[in-house]
């Protein structure tokens, strides 16, 4: 799936426009509901505290957001950064009593921040969505402040032989569940592919470092169905 920027960005828009209410369902249709746990573990890692300045890019309907808000009993500010505007939509209504979190229409590849602005940078499940990824991790090391730190929590390259071919063999029929649950067989079709297409861990990682990212790791979850990813930016 080699798609032009705009190409791939109108296809993204289309997939998220028709999936932006049941946004949590097709997340638990893509991971088997295990999504919420990778979560907590990503929020965990992250281990935000009061006064952070975090910005969540792709936020979908805020579920970093909450949990990194929980953590800090609302004390950190968290900048929701959504480029599909119904899915921006829900995640307001969805966290309106949430005054410590603001939302922001706008893509990964143009962030409209200025520079050395967040302590942290967390994206989660979008990364493999944006339309340049070179662009977009240098936006991330851009608003990063020195000492800042980049989080992503993306699905990856199964590493177990037997856990890899169940996996794939449900890949195969999640159109077909998605259609059947969701409604709509083409969204699951493309999220399928694009997590077939992405990167495997090592490449991720490298291309964090290319970006200038330092201590790069990463940690894989349920044996590399999905991988948290992790750099510094120190200069």
């Amino acid at each position: 799936m080699n798609l032009r920027y705009e190409d791939k960005s109108k296809l993204v828009k289309k997939v998220f426009n028709k999936v932006y209410n049941k946004y949590d369902l097709m997340n638990d249709i893509m991971s088997l509901g295990t999504h919420r746990m990778w979560k907590k573990n990503l929020v965990s890692w992250i281990n935000p505290s009061k006064n952070n300045k975090i910005i969540d890019v792709a936020s979908g309907t805020g579920d970093i957001a909450k949990l990194c808000s929980d953590r800090t009993n609302n004390s950190c500010e968290i900048i929701c950064v959504e480029p599909n505007e119904k899915m921006l939509s829900e995640g307001k209504k969805k966290l309106k009593d949430f005054n410590n979190l603001k939302w922001v229409m706008s893509s990964a590849e143009n962030l409209p921040f200025k520079n050395d602005t967040f302590d942290y940078y967390v994206i989660s499940f979008g990364i493999r969505n944006v339309s340049n990824l070179n662009k977009s991790l240098n936006e991330a090391y851009r608003v990063l402040k020195n000492g800042g730190r980049f989080f992503c929590l993306e699905f990856s390259k199964v590493e177990n032989e037997i856990l890899k071919n169940i996996y794939k063999k449900y890949s195969q029929i999640i159109p077909t569940i998605g259609k059947f649950i969701a409604g709509s067989e083409m969204p699951y079709n493309y999220l399928v592919q694009s997590i077939d297409k992405f990167h495997n861990q090592e490449e991720f990682s490298n291309k964090l470092i290319s970006q200038g990212f330092v201590d790069v790791k990463h940690r894989n979850l349920t044996n590399g169905v999905a991988a948290i990813h992790t750099g510094w930016k120190i200069e």
